[in-house]
């Protein structure tokens, strides 16, 4: 019966070459735009507009990275966006936490209605100008705490860690540490705190990309302070223009001056998505066991 079944069907061998170069094109379809950056932000602009860059550098230049270090906007934007990210993520996550775990719990007084009350926030909310006026009202506008206390606990991802503690973390477990002498505060930071690390991870690196990438609320609520580097590189590509200091160490007119613009941009790219490119192969094999484990409704 075993070998009939093999007959009618591809063999293992068969079945995982034909995965392996499904993936392999999934994989080629994804990562080249990164790679053609890449491979464009060491090219004449000319070239590349010219389609004649596909694998290799045409036109080989170092002036767009030499223009990023030397433009203070992209280094002070990228050292913003790492303090932003380092505090909207150790904010997000902590909010996530103390929320997720008392709901989690069954005999939480008042349970069922603290989840309506956070649902409800998922489907209706002010609007742009009302959140403004309460930004406005608590004196956080043109503050990078604004940033952060609007939006502090994402409703889904909590809903995402409260299905993790209440699957994945056995209620015995935590039972035995409060008999045992544990305080509640205690045994959350001594055994749940340590045996969630796959969920933390996820929540981590959902919470990095999403402050990483946000300009838009930069730009609402900073007033140009502080300005974070997505709000930067938006500026580079509305405006399409070097600064004027820039423009004073270059020689050959506005053509160079056009062409030192289009090298900023794809410069800029790749500073932008390099450093969640580093960090999450670190967090890769806690990242799909905690969210499997999280999305699980319980």
């Amino acid at each position: 019966m075993k070998n009939y079944d093999r007959a009618r069907g591809m063999s293992d061998k068969t079945s995982d070459i034909v995965l392996v170069v499904i993936c392999s094109i999934v994989l080629l379809i994804v990562a080249y735009p990164l790679y053609y950056v890449v491979v464009a932000s060491f090219s004449d602009p000319y070239e590349v507009y010219a389609g004649k860059t596909f694998l290799l550098p045409s036109g080989f230049t170092l002036d767009g990275d030499k223009a990023v270090f030397l433009n203070e906007g992209i280094i002070s934007g990228f050292l913003n966006s790492v303090l932003y990210t380092v505090i909207g993520t150790v904010f997000s996550v902590g909010m996530l936490y103390i929320t997720a775990y008392p709901m989690a719990q069954k005999d939480l007084p008042g349970r069922k209605l603290l989840s309506i009350f956070f649902l409800i926030t998922m489907y209706f909310g002010g609007g742009l100008v009302p959140t403004y006026l309460v930004v406005k009202q608590t004196h956080l506008v043109g503050s990078m705490w604004s940033l952060f206390l609007p939006g502090g606990v994402a409703v889904g991802n909590m809903i995402i860690v409260r299905n993790y503690f209440q699957n994945s973390i056995p209620h015995e477990l935590i039972e035995a540490s409060e008999i045992d002498g544990c305080s509640k505060l205690r045994t959350f930071f001594n055994i749940v705190v340590p045996l969630s690390k796959p969920i933390l991870s996820v929540m981590v690196v959902f919470s990095m990309v999403a402050y990483w990438n946000d300009w838009f609320t930069a730009l609402i609520y900073l007033g140009g302070k502080g300005t974070p580097l997505p709000l930067v590189m938006r500026n580079i590509l509305i405006k399409s223009s070097a600064t004027a200091s820039q423009a004073a160490t270059i020689s050959g007119g506005y053509a160079e001056l056009n062409k030192l613009t289009e090298l900023l941009k794809f410069c800029s790219m790749i500073i932008a998505a390099l450093p969640m490119l580093m960090i999450y192969p670190f967090v890769q094999k806690y990242f799909e066991k905690g969210f499997m484990a999280g999305a699980v409704k319980g």
